[in-house]
Parts: structure tokens; C-alpha cells; sequence
């Protein structure tokens, strides 16, 4: 089995336990003890909304090498996050040392509660727009290419990504952390995909990557 054909199948498994453990924890809600899906969101009023909810450390994505921030998660059962990240990448990958700033905005539609110390989101969607700093990237081609040469921005990509979570819940916290999540995603950009659709030689793994981090639930969750 190539790697499309099974990446395929585990997302609409994944979707398809998502869709099954969101409708028994709605069919369930007399029983709340049997929620599947417990995730709450406790607002804050005034200034306070402006303190994210929590940090995160992520390995390549098209991000840099490694990057570090901070977000906000949001909407009914937390669906919804924000994250602004700053990565790196380091000159060994590249002509020299380049920094990266990443606004990345996730959709994770269920939750499962395994365990009372556990959880896991089956699917996580993405979308992002990285940029990268360096005098010999440009967001408008230079004129010293003629300003039909290129014809795209080689400082900005935009990305799109799907994943899985799992969830630590801390028992009975008492500081700052709530929990801590592990997540990977499997991710492709907008060149990739243009390339993808007008050459069919290329395979699924030529414009999919691989990215994981870690996520570390604060104040709220």
C-alpha cells in the first residue's frame, strides 16, 4: 500500500471515530459522567482575553527547524486556536541564518475523553501563513527580474495541514499548567500543490511533509 492510499484511509477512520464519539456524547448528555467530548472553555472578562491559553514548540512544518509561541484557543469546546510562532532556520539548510514568524489557525471538531487522565483529538485541520526574513526574499519580485520572471512571493507560503493529538490531563493542577498535548501533522503549501496539478509524475510524498510538537494547555483549556 503506497503512503497516500494509507494516509487517506487513517483520516476517514480518524474523521469517522470523531463523528461517532461527537454524537453518542450528544445523545449522552443527560449522563454527563459519559460525555466523550469534555472540553470547556472558561473566558476570561476585560484585559484578561488577551492572555493566551497556552504555548507551543513545534519541529519543521515549513516553519524553520523549530519554533516557539504562544495562542488562543476559542469557540464552542475549544474548537478553534490561534497561534503566532517564531522559528529558525539554520544556515547549514540554507545560504544563512534565517528567522521565521508563522500565524497558524487550527480547527480540531472533536475530542475524545479515553481516560481520566487522557484524551485525544482524531483530526486537526490547519492553515497558516509563514514568512521568512532575509534581504533576498521578496514579497513583490525586484526589477531586476523583470517583474514577470518569477511571478510568485518567495518570503511568504501559505500552508495546509492535518493531524492527530493526545492530550496528559494533570490531576487536580494546581500552577499554571493544565495539560500537555503531543500532535503531529502532515502538511503541503501552495507551491506544492500548483506543481502537484501540472505535473502528474510527482507522488503524494514529494509534496507532503512531516511535522510534530508539543503543546502545553495554560490558565485554561
Amino acid at each position: 500500500m503506497n503512503m497516500s492510499k494509507y494516509f487517506f484511509k487513517l483520516l476517514c477512520i480518524t474523521a469517522l471515530l470523531g463523528y461517532m464519539s461527537e454524537g453518542y456524547a450528544q445523545s449522552t448528555d443527560s449522563l454527563s459522567h459519559r460525555k466523550l467530548d469534555t472540553r470547556q472553555h472558561q473566558g476570561y472578562t476585560g484585559w484578561k482575553r488577551i492572555v493566551p491559553t497556552h504555548v507551543k514548540a513545534q519541529y519543521a512544518g515549513g516553519m524553520g527547524v523549530m519554533s516557539v509561541g504562544g495562542g488562543w484557543d476559542y469557540g464552542q469546546k475549544c474548537r478553534w486556536e490561534t497561534d503566532l510562532l517564531m522559528g529558525y532556520l539554520p544556515q547549514r539548510y540554507s545560504d544563512a541564518f534565517h528567522v521565521t514568524f508563522t500565524l497558524k489557525q487550527n480547527y480540531i471538531p472533536w475530542s475524545i475523553r479515553c481516560h481520566e487522565r487522557f484524551s485525544i483529538d482524531p483530526l486537526t485541520a490547519s492553515m497558516y501563513i509563514n514568512l521568512i526574513a532575509g534581504d533576498e526574499y521578496w514579497v513583490r519580485e525586484p526589477d531586476r527580474y523583470g517583474g514577470s520572471y518569477y511571478r510568485f512571493t518567495t518570503r511568504m507560503r501559505l500552508h495546509m495541514g492535518l493531524g492527530q493529538r493526545a492530550t496528559y490531563h494533570l490531576r487536580n493542577p494546581q500552577g499554571v499548567l493544565r495539560s500537555i498535548s503531543l500532535y503531529y501533522e502532515f502538511h503541503t503549501y501552495d507551491l506544492d500543490m500548483i506543481a502537484k496539478c501540472t505535473n502528474r509524475d510527482l507522488k503524494f510524498r514529494d509534496i507532503v511533509h512531516f511535522s510534530f510538537g508539543l503543546k502545553f494547555h495554560l490558565m485554561r483549556q
